[in-house]
């Protein structure tokens, strides 16, 4: 069909969509003009409701969420080409939004599991040492993985048991991290920084076997052993999630663990509330469980 090269023509050049968007949506827009020819409508002259209707159809095939996405992408783009090409002066599909994105609740470790995998590191080689000190103040801090690896002297304040992190936007904050995170990080740079260093001097607070700053890579490959040893079903990130969840368990306000993880959106905080504080278990002294 002469409109469906064009439209593929225009996705590829003016709209710039790779090869692989410019035949998915093609192909889109194929099914649904099949789908109107049933009703005794064309492209040029479909309602609003034959496109609704249509997306309800494809809904019912039980596709994802990112699948209609698309679809309802694809028929966006075509009825803008229809009105840029002046073969249509309104949009039938204007007023057709994406569905929201059920978001799922985060994995929560409870803190006796924490504490299992914690402790489940051996402390007697120096990597060790220092991934005790590492997932402490992960848990600690509910830091990302980026966050922890690029951490620097300069943004460690082990008096005050602050550290300036700098996170997702260049976004800076301050968080504060307990007693025992302390007590992990002081040993870990005394008795296990200065044997992997090995002699060359690193800005970075946690440092690889080769003297350099540990990678995302290298915190999740450690992360993985000591899980699996533990028989825990965790992530890396999953420390992160139950730093926050356990803090609101414990009393914490909303806007207080917002700014903690660094959300710019408190909507991103606000799934943690829907978390059963039941399952949490016990044992949280003030705010958070290892002060």
């Amino acid at each position: 069909m002469d409109l469906e090269r064009r439209f593929r023509s225009y996705l590829l050049t003016v709209r710039r969509r790779s090869a692989a968007t410019a035949e998915a949506y093609v192909r889109e827009i194929e099914q649904l003009d099949a789908f109107l020819v049933q009703s005794g409508r064309t492209l040029l002259d479909a309602r609003s409701e034959d496109i609704l209707s249509y997306l309800v159809q494809r809904g019912q095939q039980g596709l994802q969420h990112t699948t209609i996405a698309r679809i309802i992408a694809g028929v966006h783009a075509f009825y803008r080409f229809l009105r840029l090409e002046k073969l249509r002066d309104d949009d039938p599909s204007a007023q057709i939004r994406t569905p929201k994105r059920e978001r799922n609740l985060p994995e929560v470790l409870p803190p006796d599991e924490v504490e299992r995998v914690l402790d489940a590191i051996d402390i007697t080689t120096p990597n060790g040492l220092r991934d005790r000190a590492l997932f402490e103040l992960i848990y600690s801090c509910g830091l990302r993985i980026s966050e922890a690896a690029t951490l620097t002297f300069e943004r460690l304040y082990l008096e005050e048991r602050l550290v300036r992190i700098v996170g997702k936007r260049k976004k800076e904050r301050l968080v504060p991290f307990g007693e025992t995170a302390s007590w992990w990080l002081r040993r870990y740079l005394a008795e296990a920084r200065p044997l992997l260093e090995k002699g060359n001097r690193s800005k970075y607070v946690f440092l690889n076997q080769e003297g350099k700053g540990i990678s995302r890579k290298g915190i999740w490959k450690r992360f993985s052993d000591i899980r699996i040893k533990t028989g825990v079903q965790a992530k890396v990130h999953t420390f992160r999630h139950s730093f926050a969840t356990h803090l609101l368990a414990g009393g914490a306000d909303l806007r207080t663990v917002q700014e903690l993880l660094g959300h710019s959106d408190i909507a991103t905080t606000q799934i943690y509330t829907h978390i059963d504080e039941a399952a949490l278990g016990e044992g949280h002294r003030r705010h958070f469980p290892r002060d």
